[in-house]
């Protein structure tokens, strides 16, 4: 009897390996589980970018970014970077604002004319799109400038000031790269450019500035593009230097022209 019941025992024991097993299987299982909805959902276009579109994205794409960036987008030691993860958002301000294509190799992209339309630049953006999760295009809620100007100019100072002015007039960076002027920047373009951190720019996700907050930024600098500069002639909005160098070349130069002009009618 007590035979039968130790083999019992030793049936109903689990093995030492039993535990870690089980373990490895749920990670296994979740794991994987999790690796399929992530690719489905990163991989298949959502109904904002069909996949006719990613198809005509790509053929823009082998046409004009490939010798540059690789013609699966991975990028090229020395000549362009990977675009794997940079999202729609980048493609769309860096096509969208004429900094890409490249025209010239230098310290940092530059604006000019766009040359793709509006759906050429939303096919190349929904092909990146659908290689690796990145940025997305922004709601068009936070881009219509109808949020607080004030709260907007307080953080717009906070973070943005240092480099692009505080009337975002833009300012020079070191060898040779510059903060380019805001003013006349399409609200679009001034989100996605906060949300994906284009040249020497940080980036500003939802955790350092909420789209609230975007929204805001976006307002004040719109603001600034309405109203004019209160004091009369803004001189560029380049700040106290640039005032300082006016008085003094033309504000002293005319003092002294007054005052030989007199000196010589007394004679």
């Amino acid at each position: 009897m007590a035979k039968k019941s130790n083999t019992a025992a030793r049936r109903g024991r689990r093995h030492p390996l039993a535990t870690i097993a089980l373990i490895a299987i749920g990670l296994i299982s979740t794991g994987g589980a999790y690796a399929m909805f992530t690719s489905t959902a990163s991989a298949a276009p959502s109904s904002s970018h069909s996949q006719a579109s990613v198809d005509e994205g790509k053929k823009l794409f082998a046409a004009n970014c490939a010798t540059c960036h690789g013609l699966s987008a991975e990028g090229v030691d020395g000549v362009a970077p990977s675009l794997y993860g940079v999202g729609a958002a980048s493609v769309s301000f860096q096509v969208g604002t004429g900094r890409m294509p490249l025209a010239n190799q230098g310290p940092q992209a530059e604006q000019k004319p766009v040359q793709f339309t509006d759906e050429q630049i939303s096919s190349l953006a929904d092909y990146v799109a659908s290689l690796s999760p990145g940025p997305g295009i922004p709601d068009s809620k936070y881009l219509k400038a109808n949020g607080n100007a004030s709260t907007g100019a307080e953080l717009f100072r906070i973070n943005c000031a240092m480099c692009h002015n505080v009337a975002g007039a833009g300012g020079a960076l070191t060898e040779g790269k510059f903060a380019p002027s805001l003013s006349g920047v399409l609200p679009e373009h001034i989100y996605e450019a906060m949300i994906t951190g284009p040249q020497n720019m940080p980036v500003f996700n939802d955790k350092n500035l909420t789209p609230t907050q975007k929204a805001d930024i976006i307002t004040y600098l719109k603001y600034l593009d309405k109203n004019p500069s209160p004091g009369g002639i803004d001189l560029g909005n380049l700040g106290p230097v640039a005032e300082g160098l006016f008085i003094w070349i033309f504000g002293l130069g005319a003092i002294v022209g007054v005052t030989i002009w007199i000196a010589a009618r007394a004679n």
